[in-house]
């Protein structure tokens, strides 16, 4: 049985396209004959297809100036939302036809912190060495409710399963240790040993709105960890801050606000550039779960995927 569908208003209120590139075409070059030349017809073609757009608006686009042509304001009005519609018209289909032409798309699917704190360091190197692969990449705390469309190529979780058809590689286990700026350690001498980290500026990742596939540390399971208990924090200490956005975190702690704890595939490279300290040697090392990277199997892109793959194990040696 055949779908009814009702009349579309907007695509039959919608005025001939070949009339309003001819229309384009003279408005831009303020002249039918040039507006002619452009599109590769008659002067007599441009003049019809303007006359039958005129008709068919009831106003009058054009006013005669010598051998040009003027637009009158109703024609400016047309104008400017032709061109626009024209030029994006245009651009999305040299796009897809340059990426089918020339350019393999990968689509990369990972968190916000992995993508700020790792890849936003890490990519240019990859862009450079494969200018034929275009990135397009998705970052999520869900990756098990996406929104309906998104089919990545590649997935960085913490799910060693993503989903059907992906071939799954560890990359790294978690290694975790507090954080602070070199600033905020010279105010706070204290903090170089664990109960004077306890009884400081804590910036804490919640597990509110997060995708929680495996298991989630905060201070008081880090501290656990170590033997020491969170709510041993004397009455007088700092309000502990609770926020689930990593990001927001890393950057507190850059602008000198508190320690936080550090994830050590995602601030080695703060710690490196001194931007970051660690004022206790204690760390937490999980070494049952890990960092994975998925890839999708038997895909179009397989070539450029590899490449990405290579690339990115290379980074993770185990």
């Amino acid at each position: 049985m055949s779908k009814h569908v009702d009349p579309d208003s907007v695509l039959l209120k919608m005025p001939s396209l070949r009339a309003v590139k001819a229309f384009v075409a003279a408005a831009k070059y303020e002249s039918f004959t040039l507006g002619a030349e452009a599109l590769c017809v008659s002067q007599a073609a441009i003049s019809r297809q303007i006359r039958e757009l005129e008709d068919y608006l009831g106003a009058q686009l054009f006013t005669r100036a010598g051998r040009a042509v003027e637009l009158t304001s109703a024609g400016a009005v047309f104008f400017d939302a032709a061109q626009l519609s024209f030029v994006n018209i245009a651009q999305a289909a040299e796009r897809i036809r340059n990426c089918q032409a020339q350019k393999k798309m990968l689509t990369i699917c990972c968190s916000p912190a992995f993508s700020a704190l790792w890849l936003s360091s890490h990519l240019p190197e990859f862009i450079e060495q494969n200018p034929g692969i275009e990135l397009n990449l998705v970052t999520t705390q869900n990756f098990l409710t996406m929104e309906p469309g998104v089919q990545p190529d590649i997935f960085i979780t913490k799910m060693s399963r993503i989903r059907e058809d992906y071939k799954s590689y560890p990359l790294c286990h978690d290694v975790i240790y507090p954080v602070c700026s070199p600033q905020f350690l010279k105010q706070h001498p204290e903090i170089t040993t664990i109960e004077g980290v306890r009884d400081s500026t804590l910036l804490n990742l919640s597990p509110y709105g997060r995708s929680q596939v495996a298991e989630h540390v905060d201070w008081g399971v880090w501290l656990a960890f170590q033997s020491v208990d969170i709510d041993d924090r004397p009455a007088s200490s700092p309000q502990i801050f609770n926020a689930n956005d990593y990001n927001l975190l890393i950057s507190m702690v850059l602008t000198h606000q508190g320690i936080a704890l550090g994830w050590n595939h995602l601030v080695t490279r703060l710690v490196e550039q001194g931007l970051l300290v660690r004022p206790i040697k204690q760390k937490v090392q999980l070494r049952n779960s890990s960092h994975y990277l998925s890839c999708k199997e038997n895909t179009e892109n397989e070539d450029a995927l590899r490449r990405f793959r290579e690339w990115i194990l290379s980074k993770f040696p185990r």
